[in-house]
């Protein structure tokens, strides 16, 4: 990669990580519901509730029609909030409605995507951002306010800035990595040991 030679700090980080595994899905409605349960949640955390959300359905699968059928006392019982279970519902609805077509969303710019789901109540940019970045690979992705990034941005660059003076200053740092910013960030994440799934 020839931003290694731009960022001698991101190159060592990639040195002493290790290569990245693929994680591209298809499944977008799978990966949304997955994003969504996942947010505000450490990963183990996140992945203990979800796995306890899909064994609710046959085949470990939450179909759309299951889940706007699934009662609110159901979908608790696993560890879901009020709000969680809302917008757990608002993703099947818009996946039923035929909005979560794999090639119609495979199709999309970055933004325009971002903007297509972000029509879903619950689902932000932070959260489409990681859809980008690990269902679909897209490969220029940079997701500033993710808490993760902005750790390890901190330790690696020696960073004192919070809030948007912090953004900004990360992404100028980041401009170096473009068209790769995707894979910088997951050797950022790698490098604390946190990788979102």
């Amino acid at each position: 990669m020839a931003v290694l030679g731009k960022d001698p700090v991101l190159a060592a980080i990639i040195a002493q990580g290790r290569p990245l595994q693929s994680s591209r899905s298809e499944d977008l409605y799978y990966k949304l519901l997955s994003a969504i349960v996942s947010q505000q949640l450490s990963t183990k955390v996140a992945a203990t509730i979800f796995r306890r959300f899909t064994e609710l359905f046959p085949d470990d699968y939450p179909h759309p029609e299951l889940v706007l059928a699934a009662t609110d006392e159901m979908l608790r019982s696993v560890g879901l909030s009020f709000q969680k279970i809302g917008y757990v519902r608002n993703v099947a609805t818009f996946a039923a409605a035929g909005n979560l077509d794999h090639a119609t969303i495979d199709a999309m710019e970055d933004e325009a995507l971002i903007l297509h789901l972000t029509q879903i109540k619950g689902v932000g940019r932070w959260t489409v951002e990681m859809l980008l970045m690990f269902a679909l690979e897209r490969p220029d992705v940079f997701p500033a306010d993710d808490l993760g990034i902005q750790n390890a941005m901190k330790r690696h660059y020696s960073l004192d800035e919070t809030g948007k003076v912090l953004r900004l200053r990360m992404q100028q740092l980041a401009e170096s990595w473009r068209p790769y910013r995707t894979i910088a960030s997951k050797y950022l994440w790698q490098s604390l040991d946190n990788m979102p799934k």
